[in-house]
């Protein structure tokens, strides 16, 4: 077991002397998956930020109340027409190789998740046109149109800087060997294993980084996680499983830090009018009868203890974004019948729903399951394991996806890159102009009331198409030893290394 490994080599592979006889300090950390490709530019999972947020930094973050505050960088100032952003950078800063963090390392950053093959970060950047260097610490990024959400998108996988001559030397390996400007550098991995990180000793903030190694360790089953964590093999955990909140908070040994994601979990539908992809992508009114088969807080109350917050948008009802115009509407058997005789479909209407292995997922789907078969559907759960599950949903070799995003701070970050056409993360191949427009219409304009107008336009147009059927968001649970001090979860769903120590 997974357990007794940890166990067994706790002491040979985590607390290692140094020559003077100084313990070191480790982190070790339980990921709920094992992350995709470690490159800022080419990554795209939840866990893979995790393990970022140790190893690469950002021109910007955020803090606990989402205020954008500065990383690599010190400040910004966008021109009166919105069409220029200058950046000033932060002095002395490094790349774990050595080299040096200057406006012309940043400019080489910003251009490769910009041109870089499949890179996912282009539409995040979409509307740069290019980046000047002003000065040995300024840039400026020249926008073809007026691009509200860059500042954002500038706080997570698009601000990271790497380093330009690992970058160059390493090209589309680039991931196997990251090399950025964050506290720890990259030691090794071993996919499905381990990921481990040492404390980088030319960091721009060292003093406030105390713990000397950092391991990652992808654990799939959650309550293996916390039987790690509980017996010494772990020092923190990510996505407790709901049910397990009591025993977390038992435990005197134990912390459990929350915070509402910005993000939510949904199924992805492939709407592409192929009949190999199944009913529903025959019609919306076949996507429209699945949703009205489903009870999104019996799904809370069922797996989660009612500790998740139902939602039908991709922010949730507590975000300023919302539309309240469009509330989540209830079960309604009867309704999604009739939907489906009109829609001439061949009753049972069976889909193929892949589901990435994982407790949480596969009990909501079997609910989701028992839900859709009163109504008229078949669906085939297909659990697979979660890097494949990604692989195959770019391939559009799905039917039904049902995945989870981490969220934005700013809903442009939840909805364009899946529901614009073409858009990297568009899986399910979903194209609408009115939606397009919305969504484009949104990046243009600063003031929020006018951008909530916008969005109201597109949530009209995505609940009558239902690409994507938004289930709930989640609340973010991440339990760790009372021995790491210093721990705040932040609502982006992020584990920062900064400040934290072990006693």
């Amino acid at each position: 077991m997974k357990i007794l490994r940890l166990a067994a080599t706790a002491v040979a592979l985590f607390v290692s002397l140094t020559a003077g006889g100084h313990a070191q300090t480790t982190l070790r950390i339980g990921l709920a998956e094992d992350p995709d490709m470690l490159d800022p530019t080419l990554g795209r999972t939840y866990v893979g930020r995790i393990v970022f947020a140790a190893f690469c930094d950002k021109l910007f973050d955020i803090d606990e109340k989402l205020n954008i505050v500065p990383q690599l960088a010190l400040s910004h100032e966008t021109s009166a027409d919105g069409k220029e952003m200058t950046i000033k950078l932060r002095p002395g800063v490094k790349f774990q190789d050595g080299e040096k963090f200057d406006a012309e390392a940043a400019k080489f950053s910003l251009d490769r998740h910009l041109t870089f093959p499949t890179s996912f970060r282009k539409p995040e950047l979409a509307t740069v046109d290019h980046v000047d260097v002003v000065d040995p610490l300024t840039i400026k990024l020249v926008l073809k149109t007026p691009f509200s959400p860059l500042i954002a998108q500038l706080t997570d996988r698009a601000g990271m800087m790497v380093s330009p001559k690992a970058a160059k030397e390493a090209g589309d390996k680039f991931g196997l060997h990251p090399v950025c400007a964050g506290p720890y550098k990259f030691v090794e991995r071993v996919q499905q294993d381990r990921i481990v990180g040492e404390r980088f000793a030319d960091y721009w903030n060292k003093d406030n980084v105390f713990i000397d190694k950092v391991v990652f360790l992808p654990i799939v089953d959650a309550t293996v996680r916390l039987a790690n964590l509980k017996s010494g093999g772990l020092d923190l955990i990510e996505r407790v499983l709901a049910t397990d909140i009591k025993e977390v908070r038992a435990d005197p040994k134990l912390k459990l830090s929350t915070a509402l994601e910005l993000g939510y979990f949904g199924l992805t539908i492939n709407v592409a009018k192929d009949k190999n992809k199944g009913g529903l992508s025959q019609s919306e009114k076949v996507r429209q009868a699945l949703d009205l088969s489903i009870d999104r807080e019996a799904i809370n109350q069922v797996v989660f203890n009612g500790e998740f917050t139902p939602g039908n948008q991709w922010v949730s009802p507590e975000h300023p974004y919302y539309q309240k115009g469009f509330p989540i509407r209830g079960r309604d058997v009867g309704k999604a019948k009739a939907l489906l005789k009109e829609a001439g479909v061949t009753l049972p209407v069976a889909v193929d729903m892949m589901v990435p292995k994982g407790a949480e997922s596969e009990a909501v789907a079997q609910v989701l399951q028992s839900m859709a078969s009163e109504t008229g559907f078949d669906l085939k759960i297909r659990v697979i394991e979660f890097a494949t599950s990604f692989k195959q949903a770019q391939a559009g070799e799905f039917q039904a996806f049902l995945i989870g995003w981490s969220g934005r701070i700013d809903p442009d970050g939840n909805s364009y890159v899946f529901l614009h056409s073409n858009a990297p993360q568009n899986d399910g191949g979903y194209s609408n102009p009115e939606a397009d427009k919305a969504l484009e219409d949104a990046r243009l304009i600063t003031d929020a009331a006018q951008r909530k107008a916008i969005y109201e336009k597109l949530t009209k147009v995505v609940l009558n198409d239902e690409p994507l059927i938004y289930l709930y968001h989640r609340k973010l649970l991440i339990a760790h030893t009372t021995k790491l001090e210093g721990y705040k979860q932040m609502p982006d769903g992020l584990v920062r290394v900064i400040g934290l120590k072990l006693k």
